[in-house]
Order: structure tokens, then sequence, then C-alpha cells
């Protein structure tokens, strides 16, 4: 795993503001931030704004989460939040926010109530045994049917039929949807980022005195 390029802090940087998107780009290994195992009903969410995690909500129904599922960072997908990851193969929980390295190795496009909320597919990249999986049909045929069966119905008690599975594509596609939500979070979210910590005079009230680098 890589160090982070950062300076000592007194403070906990926020990783999803920090940390690239991808860890490797030559070998299509992006960085995850995981919020959820496989397995899990409950639906954690790491705060964008801060990094702290949440407990979003308790799923409505008996479905759990088929696969681990997390974010990638400084990416800003067409649902307002950060570009969704699932992870196969994970055999044993991760600590909520845990950041691991992971190859991409697909895409599922998704449509949530109306808006694209696609979920990139990868595998870790340190673990040996996915080595073979280089694409998504590696994970095997019943793996994308209990996945899209997952994402359409896991919302059906509070929200039937919100939930739309549009196809399962290759890793370059996934490439592609990763680099326009780099290029969205460069102009629409990074804009927002406030770096008030670092003056002294914002430090006093709390407030940005407007004179720092913000």
């Amino acid at each position: 795993m890589a160090n982070i390029d950062r300076k000592p802090s007194k403070i906990m940087p926020n990783l999803q503001h920090i940390l690239p998107a991808y860890a490797n780009k030559e070998d299509g290994v992006v960085n995850a931030l995981v919020e959820i195992n496989a397995t899990s009903r409950y639906k954690f969410e790491l705060i964008t704004e801060t990094g702290h995690i949440k407990l979003d909500r308790v799923g409505y129904s008996s479905l759990v989460y088929p696969l681990a599922y997390g974010l990638i960072p400084m990416t800003w997908d067409l649902d307002g939040d950060l570009l969704d990851i699932v992870i196969a193969g994970i055999d044993e929980p991760l600590p909520a926010g845990c950041l691991v390295e992971a190859r991409v190795i697909g895409i599922m496009k998704f449509i949530d109530g109306g808006e694209e909320d696609d979920k990139v597919i990868a595998v870790l990249n340190d673990d040996k045994r996915m080595n073979h999986i280089k694409t998504v049909e590696d994970l095997g045929e019943h793996m994308q049917k209990e996945l899209a069966y997952y994402f359409e119905h896991y919302k059906d008690l509070k929200k039937p039929g919100t939930g739309e599975v549009k196809g399962f594509l290759n890793s370059e596609e996934a490439h592609k949807t990763i680099a326009e939500c780099e290029q969205r979070y460069n102009s629409d979210y990074a804009p927002k980022l406030c770096n008030c910590d670092h003056c002294e005079e914002c430090k006093q009230d709390g407030n940005c005195c407007g004179n720092c680098e913000c």
C-alpha cells in the first residue's frame, strides 16, 4: 500500500479529497474506501464533507449486500456523490473506512430513482487468488444476476421500481466513467473544498476569514 503524499498533521485528513482516484493507473488499480461489507443489511456512508462514517439506513428488506461496497476518492458521479465501487472476493469483514487498492474489471450501469448511479466492479489488487479475474464475466454469470437482482430490488419495500440495471460493461468502459467522474469532481466539487484549518485566523472562531486559500 502506497503511503499518502502528505505532511504529518494534527488533524485527520479526509481521504475522499486528498487521495487520487488511481493508485496505479497503468495497471487499472484504483484507491477505494470501503463503507459496507458483503452480507450487511446496514448501509454505512462516509460523510463527504468530513470523512466520518455514519449509518445511513437499515435495509427495508431481508436482502443483504452481495459484495463489499465503497467509493473512489476524488470522483463525482451524476447522482451527486462520489463514484461507487463494489469489490468481489472479499471473504472477511473490512473496517468501515478502510483504504484498499482495487483492480477494476468492469462496471454495472445503473439508474436509481431516475439518476445515473453506476457501480464500478473490482477485486482486491493484493489478493493473489483474484489474479485470474480479468473481466466481470470471470466472476461467473450468476454473480451478474445476483448483483442486478440486489440493486433492482433492495428498495422494493420503500420505493419499488426505482432501480434499473442497464447492463454490465468491460473495464475500458469503467475507466471512461472514472475519468468522467474525475473531471466532474475537479469542476463541480473541488472548488467547494475549504482549507481553513491551515489558517490561524480561521481557527480562532471556526469561520472562514476570506483571506486564506479556500
